[in-house]
Order: C-alpha cells, then sequence, then structure tokens
C-alpha cells in the first residue's frame, strides 16, 4: 500500500503543476462564457474537480489544455442546458422592499466595488452585444479562437468536432460579427468594409 500511495500523491503533485499552467486561461474563458464573476469561478471549480477525478484517464503525451477546455466547455453546456429548462427562483428572503431607503451612498459602494476581472471590461458594450448575438456553436469557436489563441486543432478536440467543421464554424462566426460590426466600427473608429 505504501508504494500506492506514493503513486497517488506523484499523480496529485503532476496534476497541480499542469492545472495550475493553465489556471488563467481557464478562468479567462469562464468568465467570457458565463459574463459572471461567481459564475466563472465556480466553472472553474467544477472543471478543476472533474479533471482531477478523471485524471487517471488522462492519456498522457496528448494536449492537456485541450483536455481541460474541453471538460470546462462540457460544463458549461451542461449547466447551461440545465439552467434553460430551470424556472426563474427567487428567494424570498432575500427580497427587501426597502432598499430604496438606503440612499444613494448605499447604491455608488455597489458600484465601485473592485471587479478587476468584470467580462463587460473587456470589449465594449456593442462588442458584446454582437458576441452574446451569435449562436452557441459559432460564439464557442470565436472565443475559442480570437480570445483564447487556440489552434484549430485544440478548438477540434475541444467541441470534439473535425478541423473543417471548426474553420467553417469560426469563418461564419467571424463574418456574422463583422456584419454587425459594420455600422459601429464605422461610427467609432471610422473603419469602412472592405469591398471584396
Amino acid at each position: 500500500m505504501p508504494f500506492l500511495k506514493s503513486i497517488r500523491k506523484h499523480e496529485q503533485g503532476a496534476f497541480h503543476v499542469l492545472f495550475d499552467e493553465h489556471l488563467n486561461g481557464l478562468y479567462s474563458l469562464a468568465l467570457r462564457m458565463t459574463r459572471n464573476q461567481l459564475d466563472a469561478e465556480d466553472l472553474v471549480q467544477d472543471t478543476a474537480l472533474k479533471a482531477y477525478g478523471y485524471f487517471d484517464k488522462f492519456d498522457q503525451g496528448t494536449n492537456f489544455r485541450a483536455w481541460l477546455y474541453r471538460i470546462l466547455t462540457n460544463n458549461f453546456i451542461n449547466i447551461y442546458r440545465k439552467n434553460k429548462k430551470q424556472p426563474l427562483q427567487v428567494e424570498i428572503d432575500n427580497v427587501s422592499y426597502k432598499l430604496k431607503d438606503r440612499g444613494s451612498s448605499y447604491w455608488e459602494r455597489l458600484d465601485n466595488r473592485d471587479h478587476k476581472h468584470e467580462y463587460h471590461d473587456l470589449f465594449d458594450d456593442e462588442v458584446n452585444k454582437a458576441i452574446d448575438r451569435l449562436p452557441d456553436e459559432y460564439k464557442m469557436v470565436v472565443l475559442l479562437a480570437d480570445v483564447e489563441s487556440l489552434s484549430y486543432k485544440e478548438i477540434s478536440e475541444i467541441i470534439d468536432s473535425p478541423i473543417g467543421t471548426v474553420m467553417s464554424r469560426l469563418h461564419r462566426g467571424r463574418k456574422l460579427l463583422q456584419k454587425s460590426l459594420a455600422k459601429y466600427a464605422a461610427d467609432e473608429y471610422g473603419l469602412v468594409p472592405d469591398p471584396e
């Protein structure tokens, strides 16, 4: 049994080293997916737990980052589907009818909290809206490629689709973004689309 314990300790150490290398990227992607700091933290934590639980099934020598991102993406999709089917729930005990009596300083303090990782700070509002309007299969690929700078091969592994599908979705997603942001780009930055 001491031999088995030393193997497990070695696996734990290897997992932590590998996971820590990708923690910032995972959190960044989770934040872009959820657009909420607490949800992003929960998503990364769930991903860490699942990855740790299945680390013995990870094929050594393959792309660990793609494996982690696939777990994160699947977690997000599963949570999104589950939440979509759930009716909106409100905890009556947490509802206060006297919030307006707290005065303006209360609301200013809430607005001025340190949100150093808020999603809406990463892009302009118009860009956020354009990304949100993308169909999910395009949005995921655009975020993985253009924001996370992952390769076609890595994205292919993450979304479990051929590289050709990744390239096609990325092209279509970028075209949809370009179309929906054309007026904004011209008005705000003086950019004019190429006629070809």
